[in-house]
């Protein structure tokens, strides 16, 4: 497999020019010697080198010490950082997540050692231009195998985060884990448990990058990683309701979404409620609280929080509208909103695929269209305001804001209705209906 010298970036020639200049070797490794051999985009370049941390802050003009107690620190040239690490090895891993202590080594085959996979242990000296493989990476890449470095268990006994990249290195690079890389998945689940949950979140955020997801999601459930992380999903598993298990549907809803990442994982978890026992058809609520909760756990940010558990709250209601029900369309965007109908509508449209694989195109297009005019759907469009309210009450209170309530709901039936002397004609009949059911 030969190595695409020219696709390397001037800048990180140039950096490793400039440590050999100054007396030390340098290599690109890890993740993006793995992608330019496969031929797909590089995110970020890493170097590793034989010069200690000061050494490299002395060969440079800008450097950032963004993780010297590692050997990692930022070299900063023109606008651009490079992270730059000394050669290392690891130490004991007591808490299954970092090294007790770090040692810098002068072979590149002593830190290749240290890595997870062979695909992410190659290395390439660009001034040479030669390929450092002593475990056999590139012979994985031919086969599209994830392999771990040296004994499995081992690797994975120092960091349990590395089941949960071999499972989503299977999704985001289409490979397949070699066996006994799989057998000893199992054996990390207790190391794995001791991983934090910003750790796991980024890891299935990463994951959603994946034109289909759902591989990743299969390993995490057949070797016990999504018993430790999200039960109620793996459960759907063995629950069929005729149409097939659940755990499958959701897979084929996770790969059909096309939002953002926390939508995507909406989408895997949209009915984990019927692990609950939630009925079908009424599963929602159920199922949004439980991503609610989870998403919490695993430190999502409120918006993105809030977002998946409105989506999942209404996406089943939407599916259930009448296209041709106008007035039914306008309550719906009222009560969903009209600025996160589009996050709800994505859902339900994976939902929909994954169900029958079909999209209910024709009604989302009605919302949409609804979402888009100038009837009212919320207090704020009303031609009335609690200004006015108060006025034709004589004074304030919680109903007001009772008042206004009831006469959206007839705008919502009636647009027409929105006339600010209508409105306020229909005040005291609201108000003597509200008083009386009082």
């Amino acid at each position: 497999m030969d190595f695409p010298h020219d696709a390397v970036p001037q800048r990180v020639l140039e950096l490793c020019a400039r440590l050999r200049d100054a007396g030390f070797r340098a290599w690109i490794v890890g993740g993006c010697v793995r992608d330019l051999l496969l031929g797909r985009a590089v995110g970020d370049w890493d170097v590793a080198t034989s010069a200690r941390p000061k050494q490299v802050q002395k060969t440079f003009r800008r450097v950032i010490p963004t993780g010297i107690q590692h050997g990692t620190v930022t070299v900063m040239l023109g606008d651009e950082g490079f992270e730059v690490t000394t050669l290392r090895g690891d130490g004991d891993y007591s808490d299954g997540r970092r090294p007790d202590e770090v040692t810098f080594v002068d072979d590149i085959a002593d830190d290749l050692a240290r890595r997870d996979f062979t695909v992410n242990a190659i290395a390439y000296e660009p001034t040479a231009k030669l390929i450092v493989d002593p475990h056999g990476g590139l012979a994985d890449l031919e086969a599209r195998q994830m392999r771990a470095v040296g004994e499995p268990a081992q690797r994975f006994a120092e960091d349990g985060l590395r089941i949960l990249r071999g499972a989503r290195f299977v999704a985001t690079l289409g490979f397949e884990l070699e066996p006994e890389t799989e057998a000893a998945f199992a054996g990390a689940l207790d190391v794995y448990e001791k991983v934090s949950p910003e750790r796991v979140r980024e890891e299935w955020l990463k994951a959603m990058k994946a034109e289909r997801p759902s591989p990743a999601f299969e390993v995490m459930r057949r070797t016990g990683i999504l018993g430790r992380t999200c039960p109620a999903l793996g459960a759907l598993a063995d629950i069929d309701d005729g149409a097939g298990d659940l755990f499958a549907r959701s897979m084929r809803a996770l790969d059909a979404s096309k939002g953002p990442g926390h939508e995507r994982v909406a989408a895997a978890l949209h009915c984990v409620g019927r692990a609950r026992g939630a009925e079908a058809g009424a599963h929602a609520k159920t199922s949004a609280e439980l991503v609610e909760t989870w998403f919490a756990d695993y430190r999502f940010s409120k918006i993105e929080r809030r977002e998946a558990g409105h989506a999942v709250r209404h996406h089943e209601a939407l599916l259930a509208l009448d296209a041709t029900d106008d007035a039914g369309l306008r309550a719906f965007v009222s009560r969903v909103g009209r600025d996160e109908l589009g996050l709800v509508s994505r859902l339900a449209r994976a939902v929909a695929i994954a169900s029958d694989g079909t999209a209910p195109e024709g009604l989302l297009a009605a919302l949409e269209r609804v979402a888009d005019s100038d009837v009212p759907l919320a207090i704020g469009d009303l031609a009335v305001g609690g200004r006015e309210v108060i006025a034709a009450l004589g004074g304030g209170g919680r109903i007001v804001g009772d008042v206004l309530e009831a006469l959206l709901a007839r705008t919502l039936a009636e647009p027409s209705l929105n006339d600010a002397e209508t409105l306020q004609a229909m005040i005291p009949e609201i108000r003597a209906s509200l008083e009386e059911r009082a």
